[in-house]
This record gives structure tokens, sequence and C-alpha cells, in this order.
């Protein structure tokens, strides 16, 4: 009789089926362009900056997307008319990054999910950036997930680094050091409970990442890809010709 094969003792990737994704800014840097258009809606090789981080995702499994607006909301809502996976939220007032989550939350739902925002774009190494925050996301140990960017590696980004990597994969923010080896690449997991005490009004998402790190439950997944912030018409230029070239061309489906 043959024996039993073994099972594998790894663990079970994660299943998020929720995604945030932030797009409520003015995209000032980004004018002309956004003189007239969201900068979500700003095409980057013919296709709305927004949609590559949503396909992205939504190759990994996800489902539902929650999408915050402001400034020109009627032409966000145009370009989701019709998908039910998409859910909008309006800001009658910028809430910035952290308001803009807490503010949705009731759309969002009490599971884990990502939040990205919609002009960092990645393209992806071996395995997709998305699948590999899956298989590292651990609940039991891990309240936020965040995906660094090595920042020799980044393109459009000329700041100092935002973080350290400890060899468990905790991130440490590089707080008053002048650099860090690593940038926060706008990819994340993160849990509704970290919300609970969250301030009123605009704030940013990195008090939530603060306060997770003093707890030693944030950590996070470097980046194997390209990673490209898309901030200003150059870089968007920049990014286009980069595609054009061919560097990216398997990830541009």
């Amino acid at each position: 009789m043959m024996a039993k094969a073994k099972q594998a003792t790894g663990k079970k990737p994660a299943k998020i089926e929720t995604a945030m994704i932030l797009g409520a800014g003015f995209g000032t840097r980004m004018a002309p362009l956004t003189d007239t258009k969201p900068k979500p809606l700003v095409p980057l090789c013919g296709k709305p900056l927004i949609d590559w981080p949503i396909d992205r995702l939504a190759a990994a499994g996800v489902t539902r997307f929650v999408v915050n607006t402001h400034y020109l909301p009627e032409q966000m809502a145009a370009h989701f008319k019709g998908r039910d996976d998409v859910a909008l939220t309006h800001e009658s007032e910028i809430q910035e990054t952290g308001g803009g989550v807490r503010d949705a939350l009731d759309k969002i739902g009490a599971k884990p999910f990502f939040v990205t925002s919609s002009d960092a774009i990645w393209f992806d190494g071996i395995k997709p950036a998305v699948q590999r925050m899956l298989d590292a996301w651990d609940p039991e140990k891990m309240d936020a997930l965040l995906l660094l960017v090595p920042v020799t590696d980044s393109y459009g980004y000329d700041g100092p680094g935002d973080y350290y990597l400890e060899p468990d994969a905790r991130a440490v923010h590089r707080g008053d050091r002048l650099v860090a080896p690593y940038l926060f690449g706008g990819l994340q997991i993160l849990k509704p409970a970290l919300f609970a005490d969250a301030p009123e009004g605009p704030f940013p998402l990195r008090i939530i990442y603060n306060k997770v790190q003093e707890t030693g439950r944030l950590y996070a997944v470097t980046h194997d890809g390209e990673w490209y912030h898309v901030g200003t018409p150059e870089s968007l230029k920049e990014v286009e010709e980069v595609i054009a070239a061919g560097y990216s061309k398997a990830n541009t489906r």
C-alpha cells in the first residue's frame, strides 16, 4: 500500500476580498493635466491611473473596491458607472489618507483590507506583489503590512526614504535619522480595528503606522519589481517611455 503523501506544513495564503483606493486628492502637481480631470483618471498608456492598481488587486482575488472622491467627483462616478464591485465615498472636505479610510469603514467592513493610492504604479517581479503580501500576511502577529521599495530601485522619488527593515520583517520608521533604505510603496494591508480610536477630522495614515510600530505589529514586504511614483506630467511621461521601451511589457496587460 502506498504511503499517503505528507501534507504541506506551510501557512495557507490569506484571502482578502476588499480594497480601498485613495482617490480624493487634487493632484495639483499633475497640472495642467488635472485642470479638468481628477488625477486618478489621468491616463497612463491609455489606461486611467486608478485602473492600474484595481486590476492588480482584482487579479489576486480582490472583489470589492471602495474609492473616495472629492475633486470632480461626477467624473469618478461616470468612470465607475455600472460596476457593482466599486463603491464610492465622497468627501466634501479632504480628510487625508487616514481620515479617508476612517470615513469609509462602513463600506469596507470588518475584515482586513488592502489600501493603496492611484499614483503609485508598480510592475511585478517573479510573483505579483499583491500575492506576495497575501502570502506574508499573518493576522496572528500583524496588524499592518506595508509594501516597501528600495530607494535605489524607485523612479520618480527623490526623498530620504521612510523605513528600515528588521531581520524578522518588522518595519521601523527612520524617525530623526536623515535617511532610510526603503520608501513606503503605497500598498498595504490593514485591520479595521486600528481605526477604533482614530482622530476626528483629517489625518494621515502615518499616525496609524506609528501606533502599530509601537506594539511591534508593523511588518513589511520588500518589492522585487519596478515601482514608479507618478506625481507630475514629467514622471508620467517617463513611465510611458519605459513601458514603450519594453522594460515592463509583460506587466502592462
